[in-house]
């Protein structure tokens, strides 16, 4: 190790951007910036290999990137120390590096964002907070907006920040007179299928993703999922060209079709940048900018570019401030008593269920599966069935290469199993195999028939769906906005809801037959 420095300029693996703010006032000649790979990283949750290696992969590129500056950069690879967290690694090369003061990024994750500034306090160091300027709101702006509304909801925020930020706005309004074209972005893709979709650019290994390939196999072949079709873009110049890619030939048609799905198929016309985007590769005004100069081209209409813009200025940027706003208190929600254990197949993919056989295998084969194979299969089949709120998490922060704890907890939590009880989405996503019908063409190879709910061929979605309903309607039964949904309950006979309760009871016993642990490590870890 290098003599001491002044200031040590802290990245993790989420905060790849070359023009962070961090690096301000950087001196080579008397800074270095410290990045570690800890294994408890990978392994806290049962991360899949595919999100091990873009976190890895993507660190290596930035400190390659950074030395090709000039910067001095304390690097600590997997094979390269046993400290078993990124604390106690950074504890010991404090006691070696004695720098003045410790200078970072305010970490993405409220647990590292607790103990980071106490190890260099600890270690006699001044610890030097600064602003994240790669999102539009920062966490103070967000909780300065919520304060004082009896609510949040996140298309209050949307026209918010897209006022402030003037993106889409023809003065005070919204370019078109409407501010949300989702009405007209729920298009299933008929019987014909989607046709001749032009396929996401690939980026191919160089020697240090081959590096990281080759560790990862290694050092987590215990680990789920594969990297035979890894693939991602791992430095700034290959997220553009991601971004650049999905202008081109796939935004047109993005709104259409953003909640359609179909087997086989896994990209379709979604962007996939939400991983270059999450570790600090792409920044989001680069993406919210090429969509809009898109539309202003006559290359895309505005329902799409609306509905894109949409889920990185609004979604992207609310699942954030509510976090921070909720922390840490949002990991211990169950609103609705849920005490399921995880299903085995979100493990393995086995399941005569056609859906999830597909979205779960897409999720293990790729480490990806667009936002409605999300909240509207696995998702919805973890809030049919109940699933402990903090188990579904954990498997989702496990599986998905973008899954970085932030934007990952609320979507999971509060969207899709409506843990949090409604503080940030105003209704359960509770839909019944019928909906993935229409959506899909999923059920056309399925055993099981959604429009039925008890039987050997109905649905478990459906029967799961109506059993759903029946558990929770006191509580949503004069919903201002779900109760017309659960007053359809008035109208089964009730012998029909007694085989239907039944059924899902046998369901739920099954699964939780098959469920199992993910360990905390692996023992190749």
């Amino acid at each position: 190790m290098e003599a001491t420095v002044r200031h040590l300029v802290l990245v993790l693996g989420d905060q790849l951007d070359p023009d962070s703010t961090a690096f301000e006032g950087f001196d080579p000649a008397r800074d270095a910036v410290w990045m570690a790979e800890v294994a408890h990283e990978s392994n806290q949750v049962w991360s899949t290999k595919a999100r091990i290696a873009v976190f890895l992969a993507a660190m290596r590129h930035f400190r390659d990137a950074l030395r090709a500056r000039g910067f001095r950069v304390e690097y600590r690879a997997l094979d390269e120390h046993d400290h078993p967290t990124l604390e106690a690694a950074l504890a010991a090369d404090l006691d070696a590096l004695r720098p003045q003061r410790v200078i970072a990024v305010r970490p993405g994750e409220w647990r590292l964002a607790q103990s980071l500034p106490d190890v260099a306090r600890a270690a006699g160091a001044n610890w030097s907070e600064r602003p994240d300027t790669h999102f539009y709101c920062d966490i103070d702006d967000f909780a300065d907006w919520a304060r004082g509304r009896r609510e949040l909801r996140m298309e209050h925020f949307y026209r918010w920040i897209r006022r402030r930020e003037d993106v889409l706005m023809d003065g005070d309004q919204p370019v078109g007179g409407r501010w949300n074209f989702d009405a007209e972005n729920r298009k299933a893709f008929g019987k014909a299928g989607p046709g001749d979709v032009p396929p996401p650019a690939r980026f191919g290994h160089d020697a240090v993703t081959r590096e990281v390939v080759a560790l990862v196999e290694r050092r987590f072949a215990a680990h789920p999922g594969s990297l035979d079709d890894f693939d991602w873009p791992l430095t700034p110049v290959q997220a553009r060209e991601a971004l650049d890619d999905f202008v081109a030939h796939r935004l047109a048609k993005f709104g259409d079709h953003q909640d359609a799905m179909w087997a086989g198929e896994p990209w379709l016309y979604h962007a996939r940048l939400s991983a270059a985007m999450n570790l600090k590769l792409l920044s989001p005004r680069d993406v919210v900018r090429a969509a809009v100069a898109a539309h202003a081209r006559g290359e895309a209409p505005l329902a799409a570019v609306e509905g894109f813009v949409r889920q990185v200025i609004g979604w992207r940027e609310y699942v954030r401030g509510v976090y921070w706003l909720r922390m840490p208190g949002f990991l211990d929600d169950n609103a609705l008593g849920a005490d399921q254990p995880l299903p085995g197949l979100f493990w393995t993919g086995q399941t005569h269920m056609a859906c999830l056989r597909d979205a779960v295998g897409q999720t293990l084969s790729l480490g990806y599966a667009h936002h409605i194979q999300r909240l509207m299969v696995t998702g919805l089949f973890a809030l049919l069935v109940g699933v402990r709120p903090r188990e579904i998490h954990a498997w989702y922060l496990a599986v998905y290469v973008d899954a970085v704890e932030w934007v990952e907890l609320p979507n999971v939590l509060g969207m899709s199993q409506y843990a949090d009880g409604g503080r940030m989405v105003s209704k359960p996503y509770a839909a019944s195999g019928q909906y993935i019908k229409r959506m899909s063409n999923y059920c056309a190879g399925c055993r099981y028939r959604p429009e039925e709910a008890v039987g050997d061929d109905a649905c478990p979605f459906t029967t799961l769906y109506w059993d759903f309903l029946d558990r929770h309607a006191a509580r949503f039964r004069d919903h201002p906005r779900a109760g017309m949904q659960w007053r359809n309950l008035d109208r089964v006979p009730a012998e029909r809801l007694h085989a239907i309760r039944e059924r899902a009871a046998t369901i739920r016993a099954l699964l939780a037959k098959t469920s199992v642990d993910a360990p905390t490590a692996s023992a190749a870890d």
